[in-house]
């Protein structure tokens, strides 16, 4: 991967995957939408509200994931000192965050017909809250120093730290009791969910994926280039004095 610390080797691997997943994004999208919305069967019990379902439980996912992708990255940056890894992991943030808000709001429209009310202080929507938090505080964390560097050891070790938190969400269904139903789709013994919702479901898990890689492209290229803009104000400033 030090390869790819490179700026131009970076620039030239992210130009290459971008139409790809620019395309494959846009058709995995409209046609897990049409899927969802349109051909998939109404549930039983929930009836036309199951449809929050292929918004709120791919973002759920894609929250956790893109947490789990900056600790990885904190910790390379860490350990590693990876040029790219804290751009990467700065650039994910704001995406994770929109994910994590996404599957908060969405819970609560979803739990407002099924359960009666918009929130409950239960293990699952607690822990993703805190999640959101954690998200956050990152972010705040790399605003608050202007040095970069620092702005980013602080926030990787927040975010290790804040690691802790995933397994909590996983797992807080079976640990407490809770509004929340046990997974159905990841789980030991295979997805319970009947295969004419499962289907639609994996679709926009899909396109939130090729979603996040298009945009972390984007904001790990302009990233970069802001830094380069700092460096080249910074030597004329140097040389202006």
């Amino acid at each position: 991967m030090h390869r790819f610390a490179n700026p131009v080797a970076f620039n030239r691997l992210a130009d290459r995957i971008l139409p790809w997943a620019i395309l494959l994004g846009i058709f995995t999208f409209a046609t897990g939408l049409y899927y969802a919305f349109f051909d998939s069967p109404v549930d039983y019990q929930q009836g036309e509200s199951v449809r929050i379902m292929y918004v709120h439980v791919p973002a759920a996912w894609m929250s956790m994931a893109v947490y789990a992708f900056i600790a990885v990255a904190s910790f390379t940056a860490l350990v590693w000192r990876h040029p790219l890894a804290l751009i990467a992991g700065r650039a994910a943030a704001p995406i994770g965050a929109t994910f994590t808000a996404l599957a908060l709001i969405t819970g609560s429209l979803w739990g407002k017909p099924m359960w009666g009310t918009y929130w409950s202080w239960d293990g699952r929507m607690t822990s993703v809250l805190i999640l959101f938090f954690l998200y956050l505080g990152y972010m705040a964390l790399w605003e608050a120093l202007d040095d970069d560097e620092k702005a980013g050891r602080a926030a990787s070790i927040l975010a290790l730290v804040g690691v802790v938190n995933l397994p909590i969400i996983k797992f807080s269904v079976e640990w407490w009791n809770t509004l929340h139903q046990p997974a159905s789709v990841i789980r030991m013994g295979g997805p319970t969910i009947h295969i004419d919702m499962l289907i639609p479901l994996l679709i926009m898990g899909a396109a939130y994926k090729l979603y996040f890689i298009v945009v972390v492209l984007w904001r790990m290229k302009l990233e970069m280039n802001r830094r380069k803009i700092d460096i080249m104000r910074r030597n004329v400033a140097g040389q202006e004095s």
